[in-house]
């Protein structure tokens, strides 16, 4: 017998899910295929994936694997001539020490992300998070019951740009503190740490004896050289560092979902047995293309990195013709983190009005600082310079227009 249940017991999920913050920039590509749908010709630089299609060379190892029906189980790990190739790609790139039993190949960098800190942090423990965060590295704590302790990045102008506060950092850690988080090349700023930043970090490290968790993701997207220093440097880096990196962005494979975290032995050893109950392996014919990247021809790597270093020139030449905007040259990923606190005073704003009003009324698509956990970014618009120049010149166009608007109407008043 069927009856109406005014409280059904599915709807009891634990209440750290209810608290969960989505990952905003998915809902406003989400605007941006509505608006296209619709028949409006929509500028979106919200996107953080390479508008490059996965290159012939690894698309064809797939296909390949396909046609060999390489479609079975693997590894948990990952099968050995994939971990074997991410051990020489770290040694040779960095002068590292790897071996293939300290890799763990994942369902991409964010599954590396969520094993590492689910494999870590207790209820009631805390991990130092400089913000604005990719939002795994505050949400997925908080799933956890850990709590995620917020550290603002410090903006130096347009001409410095963003670093790490070290000695707010230092003051933040407790005897609760289990861990702290670096992405490097950073998400959403743009930024490249010093290496002297980093340095202290594993100087924080040593002497609280904490883990480091290391996301390296868009280490290959750097446009000065010198500038970037990996953690896989450290000689110490087995006592101390959990890294994390994957192929999405350097290869173009957001939809393949490799990643890879890197341990010593007996943690990883210790992370494969939590891996194998949640997803069992890898995608078997990802794990045959990732090798391909790796292995094959890096040409259309340089190139593209080449190709988007132009694009950053593009955006921000362009970005600083718009009233309002404090705009840094990043320095690494693929973004631009203007600052327009300015502008937004001006107009009586939020970030997130100022961004949504883009979109309704000139069809462009940015991501509000916010969108980046946790309230750091409210002074903040994160540009994707994944598209085309013409296209970038256009969207800034757009938007300048509509900050002249703006400002014209609000001076009226």
């Amino acid at each position: 017998m069927v009856r109406n249940v005014s409280n059904p017991p599915t709807l009891g999920l634990k209440e750290c899910i209810k608290d969960l913050l989505g990952e905003r920039g998915f809902a406003y590509i989400a605007k941006a295929k509505e608006l296209r749908a619709a028949g409006k010709d929509v500028i979106s630089f919200g996107v953080g994936q390479p508008d490059i299609p996965t290159f012939d060379h690894i698309v064809e190892e797939g296909i390949k694997a396909l046609k060999e029906r390489f479609t079975g189980y693997t590894e948990t790990q990952g099968i050995k001539e994939l971990r074997i190739a991410i051990a020489e790609y770290l040694n040779e790139r960095y002068g590292s020490d790897v071996r293939e039993d300290e890799v763990l190949v994942t369902i991409g960098t964010k599954g590396a992300a969520f094993l590492a800190l689910a494999a870590y942090l207790k209820p009631g423990d805390e991990v130092i998070v400089p913000e604005p965060t990719y939002p795994v590295y505050s949400e997925a704590p908080k799933f956890i019951g850990a709590k995620p302790v917020y550290i603002p990045l410090k903006w130096e102008g347009e001409d410095r740009g963003f670093s790490l506060d070290i000695e707010k950092i230092e003051k933040a850690v407790s005897s609760k503190t289990k861990a702290l988080v670096v992405n490097n090349p950073h998400n959403p700023t743009g930024a490249i740490f010093k290496p002297a930043e980093l340095e202290a970090l594993m100087d924080l490290a040593r002497k609280h004896n904490l883990v480091i968790f290391v996301d390296e993701i868009y280490d290959n997207f750097i446009y000065e050289e010198g500038t970037f220093k990996s953690f896989m440097e450290f000689p110490d880096w087995r006592d101390y560092v959990v890294y994390l990196n994957g192929f999405s962005k350097t290869f173009s494979m957001t939809g393949w979902r490799v990643g890879y975290l890197v341990a010593r032995g007996d943690v990883v050893r210790n992370l494969t047995k939590l891996a194998v109950n949640v997803w069992s392996c890898p995608p078997s014919m990802a794990q045959r293309a990732a090798i391909a990247a790796l292995k094959g021809d890096w040409k259309p790597v340089r190139n593209m990195v080449n190709l988007f270093r132009e694009r950053r020139d593009v955006i921000v030449t362009e970005l600083r013709k718009v009233p309002g905007f404090e705009v840094w040259k990043s320095a690494g990923a693929f973004y631009v983190f203007p600052r327009v606190r300015k502008l937004l005073d001006g107009i009586g704003m939020s970030v997130e009005e100022f961004v949504n009003y883009l979109i309704s009324t000139k069809y462009v698509v940015t991501l509000p600082g916010t969108a980046f956990p946790n309230t750091a970014g409210r002074d903040y618009v994160r540009f994707s310079f994944c598209i085309s120049k013409d296209r970038i010149v256009e969207g800034v166009k757009r938007i300048k227009d509509a900050v002249e608007n703006l400002l014209s109407s609000k001076s009226k008043r």
